[in-house]
């Protein structure tokens, strides 16, 4: 199954952080899926740093079609909000929809996903 790699295992990635044998196996097996959302956040400063060729390797991965539900999005926050799960950014919302709709597992380091993952349908890639 293909997986949607979140912003924050990019920036440890392109830092030589975190499990990057994890993530080169996922880019060699062509199973590692990016959206709109996550190059708009990685993009502006790869152009910054002058990565223009990191940055077009970046967007030769999949692109997963982002297809934002508002009324889905109001309901996975409710669901959050219910399970005492606070302060979810309407982006990581998007993330999560995105990776849901797909049928994508998600890899992030971000601790949202993990709370979210115990009240929604998120499936987290470990």
């Amino acid at each position: 199954m293909s997986v949607l790699v979140d912003t924050s295992v990019w920036i440890d990635y392109f830092r030589g952080e975190g499990l990057s044998d994890t993530l080169d196996g996922l880019i060699d097996q062509n199973l590692a899926v990016t959206n709109d959302l996550i190059l708009s956040e990685l993009l502006p400063f790869l152009y910054q740093q002058r990565q223009r060729k990191l940055a077009a390797l970046l967007q030769e991965l999949q692109l997963q079609p982002m297809r934002i539900d508002w009324p889905q999005i109001i309901e996975l926050q409710t669901v959050c909000l219910r399970n005492g799960i606070n302060g979810v950014g309407i982006p990581d919302l998007m993330i999560a929809q995105n990776a849901m709709q797909g049928g994508l597992h998600l890899l992030s380091w971000d601790k949202h996903f993990s709370s979210m993952a115990k009240c929604i349908p998120l499936s987290l890639y470990e």
